[in-house]
């Protein structure tokens, strides 16, 4: 089969695809629970519903993005028509995370899919009932030669990633990301690397602090913290504080309950090394709220620390947990001294009624994406593009730009016969003159 020419197959396959997904939905909401007890309402919104979003959007769309564009021409080519075709890199490698392990893997396949590409998937071994379900998915959707899911831990990625590759996608931890990076290198392969970072989130004194903390409370405890675009730490004003860590806890306790432990709608940390890490974390702290955990259960409450030293161990790296460090600023150089102390961030969030600081924040600081009076919004947007910038990451998808991502831009002049410009051919005496007039002026 010409999967890089034959849309109308590709466009049948997503389709097949997409009878599996929905026809699974319960199967894979079921093994996200089973992987880390992730709640059945976050696993359909930000997991399977998600997907299949993608899926319908991209089955409607791909045959309007895969055609040729025309672009308006140079007047040195005259006369002439010029188009960019879209053309598959060839066989790409989508290796997956496991904090969304069900989107993060089948979105970036639905792009590569429709843009023409063979793929393989690696699912992430950490959530091993996913990944099952997943790999009866696409062998009942695709044909192998066109998309095969291969299973393993870390050798199975360096076996993967030691082959030569037409385009790398990965999602993952920074560290992890350099590895993929190295390898890539290898063969001068292009990748996207989407990676994370300490997110800050930032209230000032304009800020409506009870919305602001509901707002908060959610995007950061959604899938215990596990999440890439999650507020890593909060610089709340000064004045603001009392008032404002209140307000975070009642949401907390608003959305959980008194007996956190026992809610149904809070997930649980991912293994044994990620409890033992977070546990770590705020083992010295201060803490204004929660710290309950429990290994046998890989559980750690919603936890607020307050005011951390910026280079203990809480904020010396990316969180990725139910731990939410509070700090306080009194100047927009307090806020400067404190996000300039790290690497760029994946996500930046302001909270504030004050156009004018929101704006300032927004411009001041390099960061992949973010909101305003808002957290995690930007993601669920497939108008916006999602990606990093620095450390957290390189290139961006999401919607067109997904298909976009996935596709080699090949620019072709078709020029015409019927008139040949003689100012570009030899001998050039007395033609220089005229020609940089003509550049001067397109």
């Amino acid at each position: 089969m010409d999967y890089k020419n034959d849309i109308k197959y590709r466009k049948e396959t997503l389709k097949k695809l997409l009878f599996n997904v929905q026809k699974s939905e319960d199967l894979i909401v079921k093994a996200l629970f089973d992987d880390f007890k992730k709640p059945e309402f976050e696993a359909v919104v930000t997991e399977t519903n998600y997907v299949i979003s993608e899926l319908k959007s991209t089955i409607r769309n791909m045959e309007k993005w895969a055609r040729p564009k025309r672009v308006f021409p140079s007047l040195l080519n005259f006369p002439s028509t010029d188009f960019i075709y879209k053309e598959p890199y060839g066989n790409v490698l989508v290796i997956a995370p496991w904090n969304y392990p069900f989107q993060l893997a089948l979105c970036p396949l639905i792009s590569a899919v429709a843009a023409g590409n063979k793929v393989v998937l690696k699912p992430s071994e950490l959530t091993p009932n996913t990944a099952a379900v997943i790999a009866r998915i696409i062998e009942k959707s695709f044909h192998v030669n066109h998309v095969e899911v291969v299973q393993g831990g870390v050798e199975t990625s360096d076996r993967l990633l030691a082959k030569r590759w037409d385009y790398i996608f990965f999602t993952g931890s920074v560290s992890v990301g350099k590895i993929v990076a190295k390898a890539a290198a290898e063969h001068l392969t292009p990748i996207t690397l989407e990676l994370g970072g300490k997110n800050p989130c930032i209230v000032d004194q304009t800020a409506n602090l009870k919305l602001a903390a509901k707002r908060i409370v959610w995007g950061k405890f959604i899938n215990a913290g596990q999440t890439c675009i999650a507020p890593d730490y909060i610089l709340v004003q000064k004045d603001m504080k009392i008032n404002f860590i209140t307000y975070l806890i009642e949401e907390i306790i608003q959305a959980y309950g008194k007996k956190i432990k026992n809610s149904p709608d809070y997930a649980r940390i991912i293994n044994s090394k990620n409890w033992v890490r977070l546990t770590g974390m705020i083992a010295s702290e201060k803490l204004i709220f929660g710290g309950e955990s429990d290994a046998s259960d890989l559980y750690i409450s919603p936890t607020l620390i307050d005011e951390p030293e910026l280079e203990s161990p809480v904020m010396k790296e990316e969180i990725f947990g139910p731990i939410l460090p509070v700090l306080v600023y009194e100047s927009e150089n307090d806020i400067d001294i404190v996000i300039r102390n790290y690497e760029k961030p994946l996500a930046l969030y302001v909270f504030s009624e004050n156009d004018s600081f929101s704006k300032k924040m927004i411009t001041r600081y390099s960061f992949g994406g973010g909101c305003i009076n808002d957290t995690l919004a930007h993601f669920t947007n497939k108008r916006l593009p999602f990606g990093g910038v620095g450390q957290n990451g390189m290139g961006a998808y999401h919607g067109k730009l997904s298909f976009e991502t996935f596709s080699h831009h090949k620019s072709i002049v078709k020029k015409a016969n019927w008139l040949d410009l003689t100012m570009r051919y030899a001998p050039y005496k007395d033609k220089l003159k005229a020609i940089k007039r003509l550049l001067d002026r397109f």
